[in-house]
């Protein structure tokens, strides 16, 4: 039997760390913990769980860091993880035979919470976190692993709560710069600062290197949909319409599959009526069909990367096109199908439409 660790870099993770070592203590057979100058009971915690805690001098570098952490693991395959991550799901069966393989990287799905038009969402990723023994990162932030090996999914499912209770703004972004000064036109790094500088509210910014993002990839990146996706979400927020409208007619044939495309497509289209209704109503009815696309590909499509894109997210607007047009009748057929998924916005527009 292959022997399983569990690698973590650490810095002040008292709040976190014990509901992470709680979810993944049964299922490793040893836990590294690198620290990086914590100043709380971070290292005593982990100590608590049996860890072999090293300390590492942080030197603004991920990979550095999560390198030294594999070198000391003893172990045949590593679990790589944040303290503000918990397993949620784990199939030990079929990991068994994935590891059984030593050259192939395991991607995990990691489930983050977060906030979008003042509600807590989820989006969903497969990322690659279960490395064999000798595999390693490259990157000094958003690390890649510096390897060959094929990727495949397996059946690990991580809840992610750091977007939600920390700020690492500041940090990020001096790292991230840092390295587009070095591969100036790297697309991952580039996608990553539009991220970054979108979640920091520098919309203008943000979409400066979402263009530059997405003048550089080839689309068989990992990455490529959500680049394209955010792009969008900018481009409208700044209502730059025509380059967005561009984008749209230049994807659809590759994004035909993806929900979380037609759900920005529905977004653009609202807002593009809006802003000129006597020049731009034929598109009415494009907002219509794109919501329905994200429904009718639920089952045959791409996964969601924003959880309820195909599903409750796409109801429910479907509902407020229907109402806001008149049709009563439909738009209350869907508000049901959005609350079907307790999507809680639902049943308030059905209590106000009941009430009619």
């Amino acid at each position: 039997m292959t022997l399983l660790a569990l690698t973590m870099i650490t810095k002040n993770e008292e709040k976190n760390l014990p509901v992470c070592l709680e979810s993944v203590k049964k299922l490793v057979d040893e836990i590294i913990i690198v620290d990086t100058g914590s100043t709380d009971n971070t290292k005593h915690i982990a100590l608590h769980y049996g860890a072999k805690v090293y300390d590492f001098e942080w030197n603004n570098d991920f990979s550095a860091a999560r390198n030294y952490a594999l070198s000391k693991s003893t172990s045949d395959w590593n679990l790589v993880l944040d303290a503000d991550e918990k397993i949620i799901n784990w199939d030990s069966d079929r990991l068994e035979k994935f590891k059984s393989n030593p050259f192939a990287i395991g991607r995990i799905k990691i489930i983050s919470s977060f906030v979008q038009n003042n509600e807590k969402r989820l989006s969903q990723d497969f990322i690659s976190r279960l490395l064999p023994k000798g595999v390693f990162f490259t990157g000094k932030i958003h690390e890649q692993i510096d390897s060959n090996f094929p990727r495949m999914d397996l059946p690990i499912e991580v809840f992610h709560t750091g977007y939600l209770s920390t700020d690492k703004s500041e940090r990020n972004l001096q790292l991230l710069l840092l390295e587009v000064e070095k591969s100036p036109q790297n697309p991952y790094i580039l996608y990553q600062l539009g991220r970054q500088f979108r979640t920091d509210k520098q919309i203008d910014t943000a979409n400066i290197y979402f263009a530059k993002a997405y003048n550089h990839i080839n689309r068989d990146e990992k990455y490529a949909v959500d680049l394209i996706v955010n792009y969008l979400y900018t481009l409208i927020y700044i209502k730059q319409y025509h380059e967005a409208l561009e984008i749209i007619v230049n994807e659809r044939d590759w994004l035909t599959k993806s929900p979380d495309f037609h759900f920005v497509c529905g977004i653009f289209y609202m807002n593009y009526v809006l802003v000129d209704p006597r020049h731009n109503l034929s598109y009415l009815k494009n907002i219509e069909k794109s919501y329905l696309n994200c429904l009718a590909i639920q089952q045959n499509g791409w996964e969601e990367i924003v959880i309820g894109t195909s599903s409750f997210l796409a109801a429910y607007n479907l509902g407020v096109f229907y109402e806001t047009t008149g049709n009563l009748i439909k738009a209350k057929e869907f508000y049901q199908l959005a609350a079907n998924d307790s999507y809680k916005p639902a049943f308030n527009r059905l209590d106000l439409l009941n009430k009619y």
